[in-house]
C-alpha cells in the first residue's frame, strides 16, 4: 500500500473543510510533489477502497464526494462561516456541520418526495 494514500485522503478532507470544494488532481500533485499520473493513481486507489468516490469517466480523476461532502451542487446545503458546503443527502448536511465542529450552521434541504 502506498504510504501517501491516507495523507492524501486527509488532505482532501482538509481542502473541502477550508474551501467547500474538492481539490483537483493537480492540487494533490502539487501538495505532495507528485506527477499527475501518480496523483491520479492515488485518487483511484482511494476510490477502489471506497474512501471517496470519483466522477465517472473523468480524466484526470476528479473527486465527486468524500462523505459527507459533495463536490457537485446538490439540494442539500450546509452554510458555515460564510461558506456553502454541498452534501450528498439531508443527513450528510448535518454531518458536515459536525465534521467542521460548527457551533452555528444553517441547513437547507428540499424534501425529495414533495419538493
Amino acid at each position: 500500500m502506498d504510504p501517501l494514500l491516507w495523507p492524501v485522503r486527509a488532505f482532501i478532507y482538509e481542502h473541502f473543510a477550508a474551501t467547500a470544494r474538492a481539490p483537483s488532481a493537480a492540487d494533490v500533485a502539487s501538495r505532495f510533489g507528485l506527477s499527475m499520473d501518480e496523483a491520479g493513481a492515488l485518487l483511484r486507489a482511494l476510490h477502489e477502497r471506497h474512501a471517496l468516490f470519483l466522477q465517472p469517466g473523468a480524466d484526470p480523476p476528479r473527486v465527486r464526494m468524500a462523505n459527507p461532502f459533495s463536490a457537485i451542487v446538490t439540494p442539500f446545503q450546509c452554510l458555515v462561516g460564510g461558506r456553502t458546503y454541498f452534501a450528498n443527502c439531508a443527513w450528510d448536511a448535518f454531518g458536515i456541520a459536525a465534521a467542521l465542529h460548527a457551533s452555528q450552521a444553517e441547513i437547507r434541504a428540499v424534501c425529495a418526495a414533495s419538493g
